[in-house]
């Protein structure tokens, strides 16, 4: 998975444009399916937007399919920040970690799919960016985040549930 891809960035034609929102759409009105969490993620970030301070950490966890990721980008838009991409068999060398971390601004969204594949070191390297403010995490998992995610990490985020 390419870590800098940004769906904002892309050029489409009109037509496309239109498919294209159709198939990964921008905004949570647009996003169909999953109601109930889509309503909890709108107050969420409307709150963190109200309160002027960054959206507080979030796990999605469900199985594929879902949209966890396509959510995790609505956020990302909604907040007006940026995005960054990446999953947890991509990053395998301590210093991957350490170089998505310093290419972030402040607020932008890291999104780690599979993140319950990233190991225990790796998740505990985080743990100090998602404490100090220095990233918004949202991490997506479809096995139980209980198991797989260490709890200091698990404790910071606010879990939401897709189901199918």
């Amino acid at each position: 998975m390419a870590d800098n891809f940004d769906i904002r960035q892309e050029q489409t034609m009109s037509g496309e444009r239109d498919f294209e929102n159709a198939l990964r759409p921008l905004r949570f009105d647009d996003f169909s399916g999953q109601q109930k969490v889509v309503e909890n993620l709108e107050v969420f970030v409307e709150a963190a937007k109200y309160r002027g301070e960054p959206l507080d950490h979030t796990l999605l966890h469900g199985p594929p399919g879902l949209g966890k990721t396509t959510l995790s980008n609505i956020i990302a838009n909604e907040l007006g920040v940026g995005f960054k991409l990446t999953s947890g068999p991509v990053l395998d060398k301590p210093g991957d970690l350490a170089g998505i971390l310093t290419s972030l601004e402040p607020r932008d969204v890291l999104f780690i799919d599979e993140i319950h594949r990233f190991s225990k070191s790796q998740q505990d390297a985080l743990l100090g960016a998602v404490e100090d403010g220095t990233v918004v995490l949202i991490g997506a998992t479809t096995e139980n985040p209980s198991f797989e995610v260490i709890t200091p990490l698990l404790s910071r985020c606010q879990v939401f549930v897709l189901k199918s």
